[in-house]
Order: C-alpha cells, then sequence, then structure tokens
C-alpha cells in the first residue's frame, strides 16, 4: 500500500504531524525540570535570606524559561 497522508484542503498541510520534533519535547520536558528543581530550591521555612532561595534558586529558574524558549524556537529536524 501506498503511504498516503490525509491533507488539509485549505492549506495544503499534512494534518497528522505534531508541530514540535521529538528533540523540541525532550527540551521542553528539561526546562520543566530545571523550573521545577528551582522551585523546590526555594522551599522552606528556615532562614528566608540565604543564598540558596534568593540568588541560586531564580537564577535556576530563569535558565529553564530560557530552555523553554530555545525548545519552543528551535527548528524541528525534517526527515
Amino acid at each position: 500500500m501506498a503511504d498516503i497522508k490525509k491533507m488539509n484542503k485549505e492549506t495544503k498541510i499534512p494534518t497528522n504531524q505534531f508541530v514540535f520534533g521529538k528533540s523540541n519535547y525532550l527540551w521542553m520536558l528539561i526546562g520543566l525540570l530545571v523550573i521545577i528543581t528551582g522551585f523546590v530550591l526555594m522551599y522552606g521555612k528556615e532562614d528566608i535570606y540565604d543564598f540558596r532561595k534568593i540568588t541560586l534558586a531564580p537564577v535556576v529558574v530563569i535558565i529553564g524559561f530560557i530552555i523553554e524558549i530555545f525548545a519552543i524556537m528551535k527548528k524541528p529536524t525534517q526527515k
């Protein structure tokens, strides 16, 4: 059988493709884990002016958001 893909009639774009590629989703997962790690570093009731909570954790969260932006902007590889 021939490999026939369903096409959208107006836009002529295959309807069974994902917006992002596998590597994009992997980078999104990594970014999400980095963001969660940053929020875990912020958690706690002891000294709220600790270096870990006031400096390290926000930097880790910002790095996570930068990874997310990279994952969204990265062009998926074509097969």
